[in-house]
Parts: C-alpha cells; sequence; structure tokens
C-alpha cells in the first residue's frame, strides 16, 4: 500500500460527506415577507405563480403599421386609410374597420380588426391621403405578441427553493409581485483557529500572520446569502474552543471554523466538538487540497470545520460546507457545473484522491478552450486562487494528467455572467 492510499484510506469524497451531514441537519421553518428590493440572495419558501397573464393581451412587436392580414393578401396595391394611432399606454379606443389601418408602436395594444403589423421600414406613407402602403407580405399574427407569450396565469415561475436572483426578482416584478414569502436567514457562526493567526491590519509578531480564512469565508457565506456571526478568532487551547463551540451552538444554526480540524497535538476541534456532544459525521475527505475536514451534528446543527489553509477552506466550503447550509437554508440542491475541457498542461498525481488545482481558460491555437494551471501550488497559496478562473478536477482513479487529456471544469462565479 502506498503513502497515499494509507494516508487517505476510509476518507470520504465530498458528496459522500455531504450526503451523511445533510441527512441529519434541521431545515429552517420561519418564513419572513421581504419587498422585492430586499429579496436579493433570499430562499422562496414556496412555488411563485404568475397572477395574470404576460402580455395581459396582444401587442405590437415592432413600430409600423396594423392591418387585417387577409384583405392585405387579396389587395396587395390597397392604399389603406390610417384611421388611427396606438402606442405602448395609449391604446386605440375603436375598433379598426377592414381595408383601414393604424399606425402602431411596439408594446402598444392590438386593436380589433388588426392582426399583423408591418414594420415601417416597408411601408408607403403619403402624408397628403393620410394612406399607407403596405410593401410587404403578412400572415396572421405578423409581428404581433399574442397574450400569454410570456407567462400564463396560474403558471409556476419561480420554484420554491430557489436562492433569488436578478432574474428571479425581475420575473417576479414582471408578474405583478410586490412582495415575497423568504426563509429567515441561515445564521452561521465563524471562527479561526490558531495563536499564530491574528485579524487583519493588526500589528504580526515573529511566527504570525494575518487571518485571511474568516474574512474569505465570510464573504462566500454572505455571497450564498447566509447571516454571519463573526465569532472572531480562538487561540489553540481546548477549553477556549469548547467555549465558543458552546456559544454558537446555542445562537446559531450552524458553525464554520477554520484551523485546528488535523490531529495534532495542537489541534483541538475534535474534542471541542465531544465536549459539545457534536456526534461526529465525518473526518477527512479524499481530496487535494482539504483533507483534515471533519463534521458533525448537534439537535440538527452541523458544526463543520476546515483545514487552516486558505486554498484548503475554499475548495472544503465550496464542495462539502456550501451544500450543508444550503439544504439547511431550504434551497434548492445545485450541482456544481463539470464540462469537460482539454488540458494544456502534465500533472503526476496519486491514486485514492481527487486533486483540485487552479486553472486560467485560454484557447489553443485551433481556437479551443484549453485548462493552464494558474498561479504556485500549495494548499496555502491564497494567491493561486485570485485570476484564476476556476479549478480543474482530477478524479479519485486517475493517477496522471497529460496534455490534450479531457477533464471536469468548475468555474468559479467570478468568471460567468
Amino acid at each position: 500500500m502506498n503513502d497515499s492510499a494509507r494516508l487517505y484510506g476510509g476518507s470520504l469524497s465530498p458528496d459522500e460527506a455531504v450526503s451523511k451531514l445533510g441527512a441529519l441537519v434541521t431545515q429552517i421553518g420561519e418564513i419572513e415577507t421581504v419587498t422585492l428590493a430586499n429579496a436579493a440572495g433570499r430562499v422562496l419558501a414556496a412555488d411563485l405563480l404568475a397572477t395574470h397573464d404576460l402580455p395581459a393581451t396582444n401587442n405590437a412587436a415592432v413600430d409600423g403599421y396594423g392591418v387585417d392580414a387577409g384583405f392585405l393578401a387579396a389587395n396587395p396595391s390597397h392604399a389603406f386609410p390610417v384611421s388611427g394611432r396606438a402606442a405602448a399606454g395609449h391604446p386605440l379606443s375603436h375598433p379598426v374597420p377592414v381595408g383601414e389601418a393604424v399606425r402602431i408602436f411596439t408594446g402598444a395594444v392590438m386593436p380589433d380588426g388588426v392582426d399583423a403589423v408591418a414594420m415601417h421600414e416597408f411601408c408607403e406613407f403619403d402624408e397628403t391621403g393620410n394612406t399607407v402602403c403596405i410593401g410587404s407580405a403578412l400572415k396572421p399574427g405578423s409581428n404581433n405578441r399574442p397574450a400569454g407569450e410570456n407567462l400564463r396565469a396560474g403558471e409556476m415561475i419561480v420554484a420554491a427553493g430557489t436562492r433569488l436572483a436578478a432574474a428571479d426578482i425581475g420575473i417576479a416584478a414582471a408578474a405583478g409581485h410586490g412582495a415575497l414569502q423568504v426563509r429567515r436567514r441561515l445564521r452561521v457562526g465563524l471562527l479561526s483557529m490558531g495563536d499564530e493567526v491574528v485579524a487583519a491590519g493588526a500589528p504580526t509578531g515573529r511566527g504570525q500572520i494575518h487571518d485571511s480564512n474568516r474574512p474569505m469565508l465570510a464573504t462566500m457565506l454572505a455571497d450564498d446569502g447566509f447571516e454571519v456571526v463573526d465569532l472572531g478568532i480562538v487561540p489553540d487551547d481546548e477549553d477556549a474552543l469548547t467555549g465558543c463551540f458552546a456559544d454558537a451552538l446555542e445562537s446559531c444554526d450552524a458553525v464554520l471554523s477554520s484551523g485546528g480540524a488535523s490531529d495534532g497535538d495542537e489541534d483541538h476541534t475534535q474534542a471541542a466538538m465531544r465536549n459539545n456532544d457534536v456526534e461526529p459525521v465525518f473526518w477527512r475527505l479524499s481530496i487535494k487540497p482539504g483533507r483534515p475536514m471533519a463534521g458533525g451534528i448537534r439537535t440538527g446543527k452541523p458544526v463543520m470545520c476546515v483545514p487552516g489553509n486558505p486554498v484548503a477552506a475554499f475548495v472544503c466550503y465550496r464542495l462539502a460546507a456550501a451544500p450543508v447550509l444550503n439544504q439547511m437554508a431550504g434551497g434548492i440542491a445545485r450541482p456544481l457545473l463539470r464540462p469537460r475541457v482539454k488540458c494544456g498542461f502534465d500533472h503526476k498525481k496519486s491514486a485514492g484522491r481527487a486533486e483540485y488545482l487552479r486553472v486560467k481558460m485560454n484557447a489553443n491555437a485551433a481556437g479551443e478552450p484549453e485548462m493552464h494551471l494558474h498561479g504556485r501550488k500549495g494548499a496555502g497559496v491564497l494567491s493561486s486562487l485570485t485570476g484564476a478562473d476556476g479549478l480543474v478536477e482530477i478524479p479519485v482513479e486517475n493517477t496522471g494528467v497529460a496534455v490534450g487529456d479531457y477533464l471536469p471544469f468548475i468555474p468559479f462565479r467570478e468568471s460567468g455572467l
């Protein structure tokens, strides 16, 4: 048995860890009503339905002249008297007689008597006679948006469990909803561990470093719609961490710590979990970086301890912690996007663990997208995350990557729209 097999034996994949811990968490039940202005990032509590057809009536898709398509087909050279004007918000107040036209603009209600719109670019208007000749053939419905084309009354427009983004809020507004029923925000207690860690901006002594994990994880939690309870930095002391966990489990829905998750003499997270009657669910993931992650549960509340190395903390949060928190918050499971992309690098690895390396996406000589390693390697090299487009996922069974191989690419959110 090689060193990697011994090191990773008995560890879980992130998906397995999420499945085990997620099955034990208690989902948030409290529901709040918020205005659309405050709905971004919130989890919708119930299916959202359209209250009316959208558009409510047939309306013009272009600027031009509305006519009866059947009459035009039988009389292609006819000069149509223009009997009125219809604009968005200003519908024509009378039907259009057969053989006449209406000047109409995009978004205007289609008047009775017309079923097609000729684009004004293809029409010849005679100002003296107030008539128009249509220079293009039309079919019934041409350039006409039918009622309900966008939404039908009673149609589900956003599913319960959706974390509301701009498009969801836009369609809710279009459907007439000014306020939405959402789940209460999940409260996540966040702390860093270590005698060597000091707050960003504070002076450092010999052997000390600034705490990058807590600000990074706080941002990730907030971006995911969770309420962050900052528990600060806890020293390498079992009693101090036990007390911090105890307070957090009373006031928060979940606890997330970074650092001290391994099994060294100064790693106290597992002891602090035991001292708080937190039932262990998993310890060690079969990934690099991120192996020494622990997860436990107490009365439906998860305690998740990610490694102190910043890249490992980032990867563990995205792959294991965030899905559990999303499930607890009532959100729909969001599988990671993993398109297979050509590799532009060679890399050796051991079997028995999946690896996640930071990559940039470039176009090769043939114009195909191609992944290239970004930044310096190492679980503590935070700079390798900045400027990267995402992660390449090298599967557990893989023992090496060669140029031209196709592997899953997991894009960072910042790389998309």
